[in-house]
């Protein structure tokens, strides 16, 4: 019942910058924390970032100083700054909201389908 969809994914070149979105839609009665995984070809999927509903965030060590992540609440959007980026960050990113919906009370886990980020050096 909920939908999560990333955009902003692309090609770039060691050293630039994408910045990726997230809006989560459906039956939203609300939404707990939200953030961002990533899985490259061959690599378990990996804790990128991620962002309470009153905003504290958590990052990976290997993204911290360079990517920043942020989101808008009446929006039900997340975003994730990446800047500095080198070719190890190439990976498929995959977008995630903790959610309660109108139908249960335990709030649980979506995920987006994922957008690639391809770095090159």
């Amino acid at each position: 019942q909920v939908q999560l969809v990333e955009s902003g994914g692309g090609l770039v070149q060691a050293g630039g910058s994408l910045r990726l979105s997230c809006a989560a839609s459906g039956s939203i009665f609300s939404i707990n924390d939200m953030g961002w995984y990533r899985q490259a070809p061959g690599e378990r999927r990996e804790l990128v970032a991620t962002i309470s509903s009153g905003g504290s965030t958590n990052y990976a060590d290997s993204v911290k100083g360079r990517f920043a992540i942020s989101r808008d609440g009446a929006k039900n959007t997340v975003y994730l700054q990446m800047n500095s980026l080198k070719p190890e960050d190439t990976a498929v990113y995959y977008c995630y909201a903790n959610v309660r919906t109108r139908a249960f009370r335990q709030a649980m886990d979506y995920w987006g389908k994922g957008t690639l980020v391809t770095v090159s050096s």
